[in-house]
């Protein structure tokens, strides 16, 4: 997707109405890191357009350095002012590219890929994008992976989309119409069901593979390089 101006300053709003509980999910994303890493730790952040995960987890630890990659410029703006309003811009490097672009292999202690994976449509790049995550850990460092999921034929999604649709009618004063011409946009994303993406976790050389978030239209897992 690509993210103009307007789309990246109006981020964070939108994102908290599409994921509902999106701050909660960032606090159990912290507390994970932090129980399975040292005071001192190197996170990547794959995904760190609108600087939320780096500006909050900088935050709570200040001995937490970050290098955060992100495709899009406009979102990479906004992550830039939003670490420089927190002083915490010391501790942070953002990259425009993608995980690729990212130099150290094995060098990093922790990794997140929060809301990007559904973005990406071939199956081969997305484990592509895991390996590549994979290959810049360190061995037994902690990942974190939040995507869009399910089988949207199915009638288990079809009852999350519509609970995710009446969320939006019911939080805000957009026409059906105008939910209904989002419904279209997100259903153009790629969508895999939970088993799939436990097994590229695992063809990407993570075990122990744990989900522990759900919303709506999203889920998240933790794992570890093995």
């Amino acid at each position: 997707m690509d993210f103009d101006t307007t789309m990246a300053e109006q981020y964070d709003r939108g994102i908290r109405r599409a994921l509902p509980t999106y701050d909660s999910m960032l606090r159990l994303i912290q507390t994970f890191l932090r129980a399975n890493t040292n005071e001192e730790a190197n996170i990547l952040v794959v995904g760190a357009g609108g600087g939320n995960e780096v500006s909050s987890f900088s935050l709570n630890n200040p001995r937490w350095t970050f290098t955060g990659v992100d495709p899009s410029e406009t979102m990479l703006t906004v992550a830039t002012e939003k670490c420089k309003d927190a002083g915490v811009s010391d501790r942070v490097e953002l990259i425009q590219g993608t995980v690729e672009d990212v130099e150290g292999l094995a060098n990093f202690d922790a990794a997140t890929c929060i809301l990007v994976l559904h973005f990406i449509h071939a199956y081969e790049e997305k484990l592509k994008t895991l390996q590549e995550i994979h290959s810049r850990l360190k061995n037994g460092a902690p990942f974190v992976l939040i995507s869009k999921y399910g089988e949207p034929t199915s009638d288990e999604f079809k009852e999350r989309l519509a609970l995710w649709k009446s969320y939006w009618l019911d939080t805000t004063k957009l026409s059906i119409e105008e939910v209904e011409e989002m419904e279209r946009d997100i259903l153009s994303l790629s969508y895999l069901p939970e088993e799939a993406i436990v097994q590229l976790l695992a063809e990407a050389g993570f075990i122990r593979v744990a989900k522990f978030f759900s919303t709506t239209l999203f889920g998240g897992w933790i794992c570890f390089k093995e």
